[in-house]
């Protein structure tokens, strides 16, 4: 199938490690020019050379900070226009509500949702110009089932989520879809981290923990980032034009709400 991505501009943010570099990746494989975005350029760097040369040619790394305004505005003056934006921002540290102040708050609704709200807004005026254009955000299943010691997660993705959906009422009858999609346990860094920090919590080893995640998973194991980059891929290319305001679990089954 012809993801009609040839010649289309991305903008991928989080590119350097897990979904974020597999998102990257599966969009200039299939043709599309990726300014790649990240804190840590070099890691970037070493997927891209992994590449076949011609993929790889299509990818720009550019360090951004989502977390430092300057930043992000030194980034968006140097990227320009572009067609799809996918928006991934790094999870913040567990723990439980109660264990997180105003400035906690603060932090963590600045580097995850302020940020992206901003990039999308400074992007979507050049995306009705063209009359084209996709907004697609790495949410998390914990929008639907909060997760346990992710008080900071759960309270920000649902934030993000209300966003989105505003957004793509507003974007949409100009030609640009604005969906989020949902990850459920796909296996990188992050949660190989996450594991470790509930093992260490409840007095167990991380196989432990991983275990009994997996047995909550219909699909039996962790998924693989390129599965689910797969599914990101689909969202912002020219096939799925009808697809707007909507969340998508990639979660081996997992959320079992309706």
């Amino acid at each position: 199938m012809d993801l009609q991505l040839t010649d289309k501009r991305a903008l991928v943010l989080g590119a350097s490690s897990g979904l974020g570099a597999a998102i990257a990746e599966g969009l200039a494989r299939e043709g599309a020019s990726v300014v790649a975005a990240a804190r840590r350029v070099e890691r970037i760097e070493a997927w891209r050379d992994a590449l076949p040369a011609d993929a790889a040619a299509r990818v720009t790394p550019l360090r951004c900070d989502l977390g430092d305004p300057a930043s992000v505005d030194g980034m968006l003056a140097e990227v320009g226009a572009v067609d799809i934006l996918v928006g991934n921002a790094g999870g913040p540290p567990p723990g439980p509500a109660t264990a997180f102040g105003r400035e906690d708050w603060a932090k963590a609704f600045n580097g995850m949702a302020a940020s992206l709200f901003h990039i999308a807004s400074a992007l979507a005026p050049g995306m009705i110009a063209r009359g084209w254009g996709r907004i697609l955000t790495i949410g998390s299943s914990a929008i639907e089932q909060p997760v346990p010691n992710l008080a900071l997660s759960n309270g920000v993705r649902g934030a993000i989520a209300g966003w989105s959906k505003t957004l793509a009422g507003e974007l949409t009858p100009h030609g640009v879809t604005v969906n989020i999609i949902l990850p459920g346990r796909i296996h990188t860094d992050r949660v190989d981290a996450l594991d470790a920090a509930n093992a260490e919590r409840q007095g167990k080893s991380p196989a432990e923990v991983a275990a009994a995640s997996v047995a909550s998973i219909p699909a039996g194991r962790y998924g693989a980032p390129k599965e689910f980059a797969d599914v990101a891929v689909f969202l912002v290319s020219g096939r799925a034009s009808y697809i707007t305001g909507s969340m998508v679990r990639v979660d081996g089954g997992m959320i079992r709400s309706i």
